[in-house]
């Protein structure tokens, strides 16, 4: 169904997306029209994404340092985490994300209850470095850092400044590895490396399947036992889900990467399953984890009620075991009597109202099912650093051409481990499945979950924002902090989808409770009315001019 169709208040989608683009100079705008699509669920357009912003846009995006250090390995608790460079870049990513982790005992440590998060540890590199070089500095760091915490693995994240000078920050790595008798690794995550925090993904995958996963081979002990790939804990979401599947009697061996520590992440290639929540920050290793050792995979979804429903049955069905989709049933049917009562209590206040959504990873996607539960509409949706994949789906995947940006980040390549590849599957259990309509690798993207005519929006800029706020009058928009405060001056409450402004978690059936009652009180509360839009504001000759200002030189 059209959006226009059910809301006949709103100007033809069309109109609102020239308005977008209006105020562009032509060589922006050509960039610019690629990435601002007119959806249709049915056959979705091509999207340009993955693609460098435009010099003069603010942009919500990160860097690679952010998509290497602040998303995949820093939630590790129990690993030392030294940033390279100066001090801003390490204060950046210190508890930026709220990754929540618990801390652990080991005897191998000086103290017990190790969470090693709460610090925020830099070379604090100053111009004496930039001109003579910090690899000393770097050596001196790690030491300290290990006589000071004994931890079980030290990692280290280069920043611009080391790219440039080319402190050899991997050869430190390993000299201070043979010296300690830890792991200790290094990731060239430079900033600049690509076009956004996406490109750091790709360089910690790679890294933590080279460098930590297979170290241990004990066997699980578990009956059924997964994976969690692309699961961050951010405001305690694993742990919901972690207590979900205790309910079933499945055995979670891994998170990568958040509520897991430095010896799951080693033997997390013993598991029977990869289940894949951000499939962007995560599908390489779901790919080299299948190649290398055997494990199949499939995307799933713990945001929503009805998603963590579904996904649950189709774990359940995967190990084809009629015990656990029995329990499974048992604990859905349990979960969702106060699910539904709450939904009760909040439909006649979320009914009907808008909403948009621009996060990065599978956030804008996944979050639309809870939109949608509370029978709101997505009027539009993006992401902060997707590719083409992530919006249409990964049967396009032959279509994406290798630019010069993927260039710079290794292509690790994979083979079978000639002694622990163990297929999880026979072929005739394969074929099985096909015929069953059972899916793996599957992602269709999320165009394809998207009503008809709403705005999909590739690395939407703030002028892209403001005229869409503007227009549409949504009664939220969920996004990140550093849109949070832009939107709400503009009288529309922003609900941080990053680090959920200190609230969840909002993963699985608890968490599916805990955002329906903060969205009703957010979108219901009167203090909005107080706040005057720019476009409500009286003209004044200082003011005379559009409120966006100049969005960009031509370039």
């Amino acid at each position: 169904m059209a959006l226009n169709e059910t809301d006949l208040s709103l100007p033809p989608v069309e109109e609102v997306r020239e308005e977008m683009l209006k105020l562009y100079p032509s060589k922006t705008r050509r960039k610019r029209e690629k990435q601002i699509v007119v959806n249709d669920p049915d056959s979705p357009k091509e999207i340009g994404a993955n693609t460098r912003t435009v010099p003069g846009i603010i942009t919500q995006r990160g860097c690679t340092y952010a998509g290497c250090k602040g998303v995949v390995i820093g939630p590790i608790g129990d690993m030392l985490h030294i940033t390279h460079g100066p001090i801003g870049c390490g204060y950046y990513s210190w508890l930026s994300r709220r990754n929540l982790t618990r801390a652990r005992d080991y005897s191998h440590g000086k103290e017990k209850g190790i969470n090693y998060l709460q610090y925020c540890m830099s070379t604090d590199m100053t111009e004496n470095e930039i001109v003579y070089g910090g690899e000393k500095k770097l050596e001196a760091a790690i030491e300290e850092a290990w006589n000071e915490f004994k931890p079980k693995a030290i990692v280290v994240y280069a920043t611009c400044p080391v790219g440039l000078i080319g402190d050899d920050i991997h050869a430190v790595s390993r000299r201070m590895k043979e010296k300690l008798g830890i792991n200790v690794f290094a990731l060239s995550c430079e900033g600049y490396r690509g076009v956004s925090q996406s490109a750091g993904h790709h360089i910690a995958n790679n890294k933590v399947f080279t460098d930590m996963v297979g170290l241990d081979d004990t066997k699980p002990t578990g009956r059924y036992n997964i994976n969690i790939l692309g699961e961050y804990n951010i405001g305690g979401d694993a742990w919901e889900i972690h207590r979900i599947f205790d309910l079933v009697g499945i055995n979670i061996v891994g998170v990568l990467s958040g509520a897991v520590s430095y010896d799951q992440i080693c033997n997390c290639h013993t598991a029977d399953l990869n289940v894949v929540m951000c499939h962007r920050s995560i599908n390489y290793m779901a790919e080299m984890m299948e190649t290398k050792y055997g494990i199949p995979w499939f995307k799933i979804n713990f945001i929503g009620a009805d998603s963590t429903a579904k996904s649950l049955r189709k774990i359940a069905k995967y190990f084809g075991d009629k015990a656990l989709i029995d329990r499974v049933e048992e604990v859905i049917a349990a979960e969702m009597i106060d699910v539904r009562a709450t939904l009760e209590k909040v439909k006649p206040i979320t009914t009907g109202k808008r909403v948009a959504l621009f996060v990065g990873g599978s956030r804008a996607h996944h979050y639309q099912d809870l939109f949608g539960e509370m029978e709101m509409k997505v009027i539009s949706a993006g992401y902060e650093f997707a590719h083409r994949d992530d919006y249409e789906g990964r049967n396009i995947l032959p279509e994406i051409k290798v630019d010069a940006d993927s260039r710079n980040i290794e292509e690790l390549e994979i083979e079978a481990d000639p002694v622990r590849y163990n297929p999880r599957l026979s072929e005739e259990r394969k074929r099985q499945f096909a015929e069953e309509g059972f899916a793996f690798k599957d992602y269709e993207g999320m165009m394809r979950e998207m009503n008809k005519e709403t705005l999909v929006i590739d690395d939407i800029s703030h002028h892209e924002l403001e005229k869409l706020i503007e227009i549409y009058k949504p009664a939220v928009i969920g996004s990140g902090i550093k849109d949070k405060y832009i939107v709400e001056k503009m009288g529309v409450p922003c609900k941080q989808l990053h680090s959920y402004d200190y609230g969840g978690p909002y993963a699985g059936f608890k968490g599916a409770i805990n955002f329906f009652e903060e969205i009703a009180r957010m979108v219901s509360s009167p203090v909005w009315s107080y706040v005057t839009a720019p476009w409500d504001q009286p003209a004044s000759p200082a003011n005379e001019t559009t409120t966006s200002g100049p969005v960009s030189a031509e370039v």
